[in-house]
């Protein structure tokens, strides 16, 4: 049994990271600016979940907690996350996901804590050379929020070789499931067919990204943070498959019906306009090999399930 720091322990993947630590039996501390419905679930039924409310950016509250809960590692979620919210706020941005990383290296430099899984994105690549690629791809981030999670990966050198910290990045893609936040695919699609609402999107479909199923997501961080030496640095926490859109709208109609869904083709755009880069598959050898990562939900199981929660209150 370990103890376990949760930053960001409120959010969509933080809190199901919670979750699964309890429920093995770890002591898990939750860190993150305010509760969460899906955190108080976890905790209504752990006991061995602690609430730290908090600020990532307020370095006194940051080593505060570090230096009184003393954990054996710390997963570290805590993020603006997306392209979009990026944009809208790219001071924000760089103060959470820069500033908020590097109080937690230095509060785990100063305190003797040795270990931390970084969540990181597709996003530090930019624009993807090939349909498929593998963690030698190189880092071209284009976006606020693709610049400041590559950031924290090239932070994270430096306070590996001067310090010893053993930090690993989980780069990870398009993370969907029940309690998705983002006005997204596929979460747009799935709300409108269980709605029974019309949803014509004008284009989008030939944009093709590895979507990756929460539960997947957080099984590969937990097998990061349990292998206890890494040869790497970096894996890709995905499916190893990129549908295009209009193939994952046409599997929802397979899986809904009656829904009224269609879309057009050409490249994707975000909420707020602005399109989205090429992408495509992440290769998951690595982490199938050092980890033993096997990915639990292939993009049509995924959705079947996705469906079957927002069906049931929990979308």
């Amino acid at each position: 049994m370990y103890r376990i720091l949760v930053t960001g322990g409120a959010g969509f993947i933080g809190s199901g990271v919670v979750k699964s630590l309890a429920a093995r039996g770890d002591d898990v501390i939750a860190f993150d600016i305010a509760r969460s419905p899906r955190l108080d679930t976890a905790a209504a039924e752990h006991r061995n979940i602690e609430f730290i409310q908090g600020e990532i950016t307020e370095w006194p509250q940051v080593v505060g907690l570090v230096q009184s809960r003393k954990p054996d590692a710390v997963v570290h979620c805590a993020a603006i996350v997306g392209v979009t919210n990026s944009l809208a706020s790219p001071i924000g941005t760089f103060r959470v996901n820069v500033d908020g990383s590097l109080n937690v290296f230095e509060a785990m430099r100063l305190c003797g804590v040795k270990r931390v899984i970084n969540l990181s994105s597709e996003e530090t690549y930019g624009v993807f050379e090939k349909d498929k690629i593998d963690e030698t791809h190189p880092n071209r981030p284009l976006k606020p929020y693709g610049i400041s999670k590559y950031a924290v990966e090239r932070l994270a050198c430096d306070y590996q070789a001067a310090y010893g910290l053993e930090i690993v990045h989980v780069r990870t893609c398009w993370v969907y499931g029940p309690g998705l936040p983002r006005p997204r695919v596929p979460k747009i699609l799935v709300d409108a067919a269980v709605a029974g609402r019309k949803l014509h999107l004008p284009d989008g479909g030939d944009f093709r990204v590895d979507h990756v199923y929460i539960d997947d997501c957080i099984d590969g961080i937990i097998k990061a943070l349990d292998k206890p030496q890494h040869r790497y640095d970096v894996y890709h926490i995905a499916t190893g498959n990129a549908p295009s859109l209009a193939e994952i709208v046409e599997m929802i109609r397979e899986l809904v019906p009656n829904a009224d869904l269609a879309i057009g083709p050409g490249p994707y755009r975000f909420i707020d306009g602005t399109q989205a880069v090429r992408k495509g598959a992440l290769d998951i050898t690595r982490a199938r090999a050092e980890l033993g990562y096997e990915p639990r939900f292939p993009i049509e199981k995924g959705l079947a399930a996705y469906i079957e929660a927002t069906r049931a209150g929990r979308g």
